[in-house]
């Protein structure tokens, strides 16, 4: 009977192998590094003031030869003779001579407010923002604008001075100073399906609306979008490790498929990994080039969410696997609770992009954070998912240190086997515990990486856009999945070298077998895919 790749390869080949993951691991840093641009660019935009003395609903243009009826600034003559609700501030996307392009995958906007310290008109206390806001888009300079989303939304307006209220009530020394105001999260757009688009903002005021909000001399814009030039690096590694995976998968299966006996729950566990893999390397972003898929984001995510709760589970039943004895193994049930949570922590961060994310298919201007509850939540949940992370990585060490030491009862009984055996003996531990050494080093990044793409997502919410994530660290993780994936299955996969029954060959005796079990095959056989999976299991039951 065959065993695995792990234990019958040769260790100069072994070797070779490592060297090419390595390789390919630093290419894959490089190639962020040195190809490709940063992830997103911030554009800066300055909202144009429209006048609409009577409040007609079509659009109007910053600039051009329809450009709008407007005035500068507010402190302008004809603007002291206009009404609050006269007043549309117009931003067209993106500057002047350029165009968006697909490439960009999306665009994120948030809102900056320039409001002046008046003592007669203070901000209030925990005020609301009504935003009546509008889209449009065209593809060339002379057709008409389209209506694409419309909708009224309502932000919480914090801003600062500085300086006390209570002083600012018994002096005029603060006129004419301005706001310290967060900046307000305004809309995503989950495709850049369009060359140009057009925003329209209006601040309608009533006895009840837009009342405590201070005096706003301007509106700016900042518009983030993924650089194109980091789209196509992206999809070309997916589209280079997409087929690449999918065969090393289907090539394990079938490897598993031709062993007598039935998959045991590990080679079970590490097709699963496979599968996941190649869903996440799917490289759908060729497809949204030339469709508006609105979902985009939300798929991109459902892609990861599915790989982190695979690979996770992954982590804890191949740790695991190791620690049982003989009776327990080889049952999904024995890890319902750890299998349970991941699932469980899966399905809440499902339930949390599905209510932005899958909301925005039809409202881009909705957000959770649009109030003081809807952010505590928001950030609560950021802090819990990361402190949970955290925890679950030093679960997985004291898992690998557990299997350590069962190994470690083992090999004290090496010293009284022959030398080929021991030797032999030593260099499948060996080869084990480097392997869990990887695993652990590959499980801290992606817990860094899990962090970081959690605190960049949700960062511009909180008053900070310049926030991102590095460009070789993105393809370096993203090397670093594949390559791993690629190693478990290539090393877990059953060798087509049998063990043959010579004096020299690691054959088990006494000390690891029973004397009943001496026929044993190192591999094990039916019971298990590696002889260090056997061994673990029989230390357990000792």
């Amino acid at each position: 009977m065959a065993g695995a790749i792990i234990e019958n390869m040769s260790t100069k080949k072994l070797v070779f192998l490592g060297f090419f993951i390595l390789v390919f691991q630093i290419l894959s840093i490089m190639i962020g590094a040195l190809i490709a641009p940063s992830p997103t660019s911030a554009i800066h935009y300055s909202a144009t003031k429209c006048i609409n003395r009577h409040r007609a609903r079509g659009w109007l243009m910053p600039w051009g030869s329809n450009r709008c009826h407007q005035v500068k600034s507010f402190d302008e003559p004809l603007a002291k003779t206009l009404d609050a609700n006269d007043i549309v501030f117009a931003v067209h996307v993106p500057l002047p001579n350029m165009e968006m392009s697909p490439w960009f995958q999306y665009v994120l906007a948030v809102l900056q407010f320039d409001i002046e310290f008046k003592m007669i008109n203070q901000i209030e206390d925990d005020v609301i923002i009504t935003i009546d806001a509008g889209i449009a888009y065209r593809d060339n300079g002379m057709s008409e604008w389209t209506t694409q989303f419309h909708s009224v939304e309502q932000r919480p307006l914090r801003c600062m001075l500085g300086v006390p209220k209570s002083v600012l009530l018994q002096t005029y020394e603060n006129e004419g100073s301005f706001y310290q105001c967060d900046p307000i999260p305004f809309m995503e757009l989950g495709t850049v399906a369009h060359k140009y688009f057009l925003i329209n903002l209006r601040l309608p005021v009533n006895d009840t609306m837009n009342v405590g909000i201070g005096e706003i001399k301007d509106i700016h814009m900042v518009g983030i979008h993924q650089n194109g030039g980091f789209t196509k690096v992206w999809i070309s590694i997916k589209t280079v490790f997409s087929p690449w995976i999918l065969v090393a998968t289907a090539w394990y299966w079938y490897r598993i498929s031709l062993m007598a006996r039935p998959p045991v729950l590990l080679e079970k566990v590490i097709f699963a990994l496979g599968v996941s893999m190649t869903f996440l390397n799917v490289p759908v972003e060729w497809l949204s080039l030339g469709f508006e898929w609105t979902w985009m984001l939300l798929f991109e995510d459902v892609q990861q969410g599915v790989f982190y709760a695979t690979l996770f589970c992954f982590w804890v039943i191949f740790c695991g696997e190791h620690l049982m004895d003989q009776s327990q193994r080889n049952r999904l049930s024995a890890y319902w609770w750890q299998v349970g949570i991941v699932v469980f922590g899966s399905s809440v961060l499902l339930l949390f992009d599905l209510s932005e994310r899958g909301v925005h298919l039809i409202n881009p201007f909705y957000s959770v954070w649009a109030s003081d509850i809807g952010t505590k939540v928001s950030f609560t949940f950021i802090v819990v998912a990361g402190l949970s992370v955290c925890l679950y990585f030093l679960s997985l060490c004291h898992m690998v240190r557990c299997v350590f030491r069962n190994i470690g009862g083992k090999v004290q009984q090496l010293p009284a086997m022959p030398e080929a055996r021991r030797l032999c003996y030593k260099g499948i531990i060996f080869r084990f515990k480097f392997l869990m050494l990887v695993t652990l080093a590959c499980a801290a990044m992606t817990i860094i990486f899990f962090i970081l793409n959690q605190v960049s997502e949700g960062h511009w919410h909180w008053g900070d856009y310049t926030l991102q994530v590095n460009s070789a660290f993105l393809t370096g993780i993203y090397g670093m999945w594949n390559l791993y994936v690629f190693t478990i299955i290539f090393l877990y996969a059953p060798s087509h070298k049998h063990n043959r029954h010579r004096s020299g060959d690691c054959q088990p005796t006494g000390v690891i077998e029973e004397p009943e079990s001496q026929e044993m095959q190192l591999t094990c056989g039916e019971q298990g895919p590696t002889e260090t999976y056997r061994m673990t299991g029989k230390v357990a039951e000792d």
